[in-house]
């Protein structure tokens, strides 16, 4: 048993549970104000029946796109951690700190692959407690593969992606292969931490992160397209979300520790 793994489980028993309204009402107050959380584009705090459902409120409005095939945009609300170009099949998970891209996607990827992916754009997105956090497809594609990989729950906050080597790769995670119209690949790379109880994913509810019977699992999809804007799935509290994509697919405009929001452009697509 993994402590940080059963920590996760204890406090996502806690958020799910519906306490009595005036007691859940301080629960929602003080979430809030502690992490100090912009709630104009959700319902009121009071609203919600548990933590659990603060932690992943939907938009009440859908937030508009680019609908131009030039354009990729950010998948979460969140903070550019890192965004780099993969070398020697290696990525950083901030400055200084690399990991290798084939133990983060798994070896299920092959060599052809990972090929592909050297020399391409790598995008770190850290999702705080006080972000919405719910991920979106960032470019009209086929879903082709997913995978999903146990593991452990470290923190992923600044602190510990300077000092602990590793922690992409370690933590559990969710790995999505996803191909263009134009066959370009590109990964969206879901990744666990402390306090994360589940990641959900939308499009199949095979899907059961964190449990005590966790296995590896492989699913291969048929058809399977999503738009750019789609509602992929969501944590259940913040962690962090990587991108990675061929060579010559990418070309991101935005720079390390900028906030972005879901929707807004954070690379050029290379047509």
């Amino acid at each position: 048993m993994i402590l940080t793994n059963l920590v996760s489980r204890i406090f996502g028993a806690f958020a799910s549970y519906p306490f009595p309204k005036p007691i859940q009402k301080f629960i929602n107050r003080s979430y809030v104000k502690i992490f100090d959380i912009d709630m104009s584009e959700f319902r009121s705090p009071d609203e919600y029946e548990s933590l659990n459902q603060l932690f992943t409120r939907s938009l009440q409005h859908p937030r508009r796109v680019p609908s131009s095939k030039q354009k990729f945009i950010s998948p979460v609300d969140g903070t550019i951690t890192q965004v780099g170009k993969v070398y020697r099949g290696l990525a950083l998970q901030i400055k200084g700190i690399d990991y290798s891209i084939q133990k983060l996607l798994g070896d299920k990827i092959d060599k052809t692959a990972l090929g592909r992916l050297e020399n391409g754009d790598y995008i770190n997105f850290y999702l705080s407690p006080r972000d919405y956090h719910h991920y979106h497809m960032p470019y009209d594609a086929k879903i082709k593969r997913l995978f999903y990989f146990p593991g452990k729950l470290y923190p992923v906050n600044m602190q510990y992606l300077q000092s602990k080597l590793n922690l992409f790769v370690e933590n559990e995670r969710v790995v999505i292969e996803c191909e263009t119209e134009n066959r370009k690949l590109f990964y969206i790379v879901l990744i666990g931490a402390l306090n994360v109880g589940k990641m959900v994913v939308n499009f199949d509810s095979r899907i059961e992160t964190n449990t005590s019977a966790g296995a590896n699992q492989s699913h291969i999809y048929q058809n399977l397209r999503i738009q750019k804007g789609e509602d992929l799935g969501y944590f259940k509290m913040g962690s962090t979300v990587v991108v990675i994509a061929e060579r010559g697919l990418l070309r991101p405009v935005i720079q390390p520790f900028e906030k972005v929001k879901f929707g807004v452009v954070v690379a050029e697509v290379k047509i």
